[in-house]
């Protein structure tokens, strides 16, 4: 683990109390590339407007981001959901970082993937306001038992271990939100003119293989301390970062969509108009 070609990291959620930032400015500390992608959420203005928490290793995490620009790394910014404010600033360079509303990365090997925090998708995938409150309260919830747990769990001496996350893939609603979402993205790649889709925004890293696309969701670091990374060679791989950093999956270990077109309804939900606006953003 040092040298990338790129490396994606979203959801950092800075200026809150869950957010990982010492975990995160090691990994900035330890790892070399040439393009970072900034994929969303990266600030957390919703909740600082209820509660701003932001200590001295979240200002450490923005410094060590800006000294990037500085020096050589091209810092690409994508705004999500809960830094949306910065979207109006979407074509601009402030500070050597480049704002984009979305973004198209070129891979080692030629690919072509459409880069964003995958916010887009939350209708498409009919979640409705009042379930986005509800999860968004009990995500909250989830987020402090996890911190208690894990204050606990340093005081034995053992690592961190997402209890938030261990939850979350037990509950049957969550699951389906989270493939709902997936095949949203994976369709609206190979139904445009991309050869996969990189975001974040649901807090669950991963990767699926459909017939012409790849999806990839680098994950984040409220729960998971998990970024996308792209070898010199073009291979994208998914990383945890921990005490004993390890790599978990590699796009070659991508699970394929399983089984006939009936298990991808989601297809459908995907209009015209949609597609279309995905194919503008080629440029």
């Amino acid at each position: 683990m040092g040298n990338y070609r790129s490396v994606f990291i979203s959801d950092v959620h800075l200026g809150t109390a869950d957010c990982q930032a010492g975990q995160l400015l090691d990994f900035l500390n330890t790892i070399r590339c040439d393009t970072l992608y900034l994929v969303g959420d990266i600030v957390d203005l919703i909740a600082m407007q209820r509660r701003a928490h932001f200590p001295e290793s979240h200002r450490q995490v923005v410094h060590k981001l800006l000294e990037l620009a500085a020096t050589g790394t091209r810092v690409v910014y994508v705004p999500g959901n809960h830094d949306e404010f910065f979207r109006r600033f979407c074509g601009q360079t402030l500070s050597g970082v480049e704002l984009l509303y979305k973004a198209v990365h070129t891979t080692a090997d030629g690919r072509r993937f459409l880069v964003c925090h995958g916010d887009q998708f939350d209708q498409v995938v009919r979640c409705s306001p009042l379930m986005l409150l509800v999860g968004d309260h009990a995500h909250g919830l989830l987020l402090r038992l996890n911190r208690w747990f894990n204050a606990l769990r340093r005081l034995q001496g053992k690592p961190y271990w997402s209890l938030a996350a261990w939850i979350k893939s037990r509950i049957g609603k969550a699951r389906t939100f989270i493939r709902r979402f997936e095949l949203a993205a994976l369709t609206a790649a190979e139904k445009g003119d991309f050869d996969g889709f990189i975001c974040g925004h649901i807090h669950s890293a991963g990767f699926l293989r459909g017939e012409d696309g790849l999806y990839c969701n680098d994950g984040d670091w409220v729960e998971h301390c998990s970024a996308l990374v792209e070898t010199t060679d073009g291979e994208l791989q998914l990383l945890q970062w921990s005490d004993q950093p390890v790599i978990v999956m590699t796009e070659q270990d991508a699970p394929a969509v399983a089984g006939p077109e009936g298990d991808r309804p989601v297809v459908d939900v995907l209009t015209p108009s949609f597609i279309e606006q995905v194919n503008r953003i080629a440029g």
